[in-house]
């Protein structure tokens, strides 16, 4: 399971609910989505830049999202799911999620995200801060304007 995780600075883990089930006796597809967003979330603590953009009145607005779903989740079962930010421009950047089943060992889902810097006091979109685009580099290396060729989505589909 590692290996599906490779490359990925941040992994979290969840156990699934049973209440996450659907009528079709598996997770429904929006629990993906907050799956996804917890991830995002933990992305950005390991930042460790939230509080000083916050106090900035600065974050991020996602601007698309979407998920490709592999194979069904169902309870009992635990997920690992992966984030790393693959593209970075000027006032945006593309994070990219995959979901891993631990009792299958197989990817269940694999998403991407576009996320634009925001100044919420002006309400308008903003360069990316210098102290955000420094941490997402030194998380990841080197971003500036290039996509990776490990992003998980096919513009394909």
């Amino acid at each position: 399971m590692k290996d599906l995780l490779k490359g990925f600075p941040v992994v979290v883990e969840f156990p699934i609910a049973w209440g996450e089930m659907d009528a079709q006796q598996h997770v429904n597809n929006v629990v993906y989505f907050r799956y996804i967003e917890n991830a995002r979330i933990a992305y950005y603590d390991k930042l460790g830049t939230r509080p000083l953009l916050k106090g900035k009145g600065i974050g991020t607005v996602l601007a698309t999202t979407q998920c490709r779903y592999k194979a069904p989740l169902t309870y009992p079962d635990t997920i690992s799911v992966g984030a790393k930010i693959t593209k970075m421009e000027a006032d945006r950047f593309t994070m990219v999620y995959r979901v891993v089943s631990h009792r299958s060992g197989k990817v269940a889902a694999e998403g991407e995200g576009v996320l634009v810097t925001y100044d919420f006091n002006e309400d308008k979109k903003i360069p990316i801060p210098e102290e955000l685009r420094k941490s997402i580099s030194a998380l990841e290396g080197s971003l500036e304007g290039t996509t990776l060729p490990t992003s998980p989505i096919s513009r394909s589909c």
